[in-house]
């Protein structure tokens, strides 16, 4: 069977993909402050997602609860239609196939970059070779650009760096989901360039990737479809086109100069 999916220029037939992960009522409260209030959405295998939303709109908290940083007030999070992981611990989760990015790289600034990208595979791989375990560090570093600095200690490593570090690492034991918090955060258009074709790289191999960011001229041109989220509840959902022409959405980002996209 098969769907059309509309993109800004034209229409493009692709294969109808089965529902990987699904959010069910999904709610996180903090003292009576609704962070994430019954969030439902599903997310399909291979699609490229992105989110949005106002400072404060709850994007990072639902991240969290996500990976399991974070256990629901309240819900559930569905895997391949059957599985609840929501309250799963983050170590589960990524044995799962579900890994993620941060606002703020925080790697082990005293290893190099092989290093870094070494220690995600150990824990899946302790039976392996050092030799092994290098070899598939480096192919994760391959794929973001950044072989050549695979010796670089990560505190002399500029910040555009640092971030396909990150994404190297999330990247590490070949996730079925990849959560990117941020990827555009802090980059000039050089590094923002490189860091989307890493992207889109990835989700054209089939992955599965999902983006929080609040640049959306970079975001509306890389993704499918968005969701928007406005003080912990989903306000819009569709493809770029659909949510920059959405009241309710403009209104929340208070002007419609923030969806000057094209």
């Amino acid at each position: 069977m098969f769907m059309t999916v509309s993109t800004s220029e034209k229409q493009v037939t692709k294969p109808e993909r089965s529902v990987i992960i699904e959010t069910q009522n999904l709610s996180k409260h903090f003292e009576g402050l609704k962070a994430v209030d019954e969030v439902n959405f599903k997310i399909n295998a291979g699609e490229l997602v992105g989110i949005i939303g106002p400072n404060g709109a709850g994007k990072t908290t639902l991240f969290n609860l996500m990976t399991g940083f974070l256990k629901p007030t309240l819900g559930r999070i569905i895997l391949d239609n059957k599985k609840n992981i929501a309250g799963s611990s983050p170590h589960k989760i990524a044995n799962l196939g579900i890994t993620r990015t941060f606002q703020l790289v925080r790697p082990f600034k005293l290893l190099n970059a092989l290093e870094n990208t070494t220690v995600p595979h150990i824990p899946k791989s302790k039976l392996a070779r050092s030799s092994t375990l290098k070899n598939k560090a480096t192919w994760s570093l391959i794929t973001v650009d950044l072989a050549e600095k695979k010796n670089y200690p990560a505190f002399i490593l500029p910040h555009g760096d640092l971030k396909r570090l990150d994404f190297a690492r999330a990247m590490a034991v070949q996730p079925r989901v990849l959560l990117l918090d941020e990827p555009f955060a802090g980059l000039s258009v050089e590094e923002s360039f490189r860091v989307e074709r890493v992207i889109r790289e990835a989700n054209e191999k089939g992955m599965t990737i999902i983006i929080v960011e609040h640049k959306l001229k970079i975001l509306m041109r890389l993704v499918e479809r968005v969701l928007v989220l406005h003080q912990g509840q989903l306000i819009g959902e569709g493809t770029p086109k659909e949510i920059a022409n959405n009241p309710e959405v403009i209104t929340a980002y208070l002007g419609t100069e923030a969806f000057d996209f094209e």
